[in-house]
């Protein structure tokens, strides 16, 4: 996202929170979407409402979490997406608080690997613990939720995934909260069958035999 002006990471930025918003991954000002530009980071403003947000709503803020550009305060958990940006050099985050990912989290410690796609984020994915939304104690929960992984899930509260780009994030945002849906609605039937490591090693295997995931010609 070097390349990324200011206006253009605002406005992709902007871009992502209405697609949100319209698939119901959050509701109302509840989420927050950044991306970065060298040593800047774009982030939605606090209290704005994601379902109209524009690019006028987003901010420039510093590592540091200074405000470098934009007339509005950056969101409340700010420290969350700069701990994600200092710890894995992610080039997006995305925050959300999807429907079926928070009920799991109100039940579990960890969404099992009930489908194989879930190894494009790491595998199994952790529940941080609780800690009140802003709180660098949040941001701590979250970082070392998300290591090896990136996706991770918040207690009673949402989800986070980062990735290279605002697609790669907006991706393992739509495939965790389809991931939580299955969980979901495979534990209401019965007892969870997941895959274990032998099986997630086999997927793996025959992703990179077959270059699963990439279009080539026939």
């Amino acid at each position: 996202m070097s390349n990324f002006t200011f206006e253009q990471a605002r406005t992709s930025v902007a871009t992502v929170a209405r697609e949100l918003a319209n698939e119901g991954l959050v509701l109302g000002s509840a989420g927050n979407v950044s991306v970065r530009l060298d040593d800047r980071i774009a982030v939605t403003a606090t209290g704005a409402r994601f379902e109209t947000l524009t690019p006028e709503q987003v901010t420039l803020v510093d590592l540091d979490g200074r405000v470098v550009d934009g007339e509005l305060a950056p969101t409340s958990e700010l420290d969350l997406h700069l701990e994600i940006y200092r710890r894995y050099g992610a080039g997006a985050v995305v925050h959300t608080h999807a429907p079926t990912c928070v009920a799991v989290t109100c039940v579990t410690d960890e969404l099992p690997v009930v489908h194989y796609q879930m190894l494009t984020v790491g595998g199994a994915v952790k529940v941080a613990p609780f800690a009140p939304f802003g709180s660098a104690e949040l941001a701590d929960y979250v970082a070392e939720a998300l290591e090896g992984k990136t996706a991770a899930l918040l207690a009673n509260h949402g989800t986070v995934t980062y990735g290279a780009d605002l697609t790669a994030a907006m991706d393992a945002t739509r495939l965790l909260e389809w991931a939580a849906t299955v969980y979901w609605r495979a534990r209401s039937m019965g007892e969870v069958r997941t895959l274990d490591e032998q099986a997630q090693a086999a997927v793996i295997r025959a992703a990179v035999e077959s270059k699963y995931g990439s279009t080539r010609p026939s």
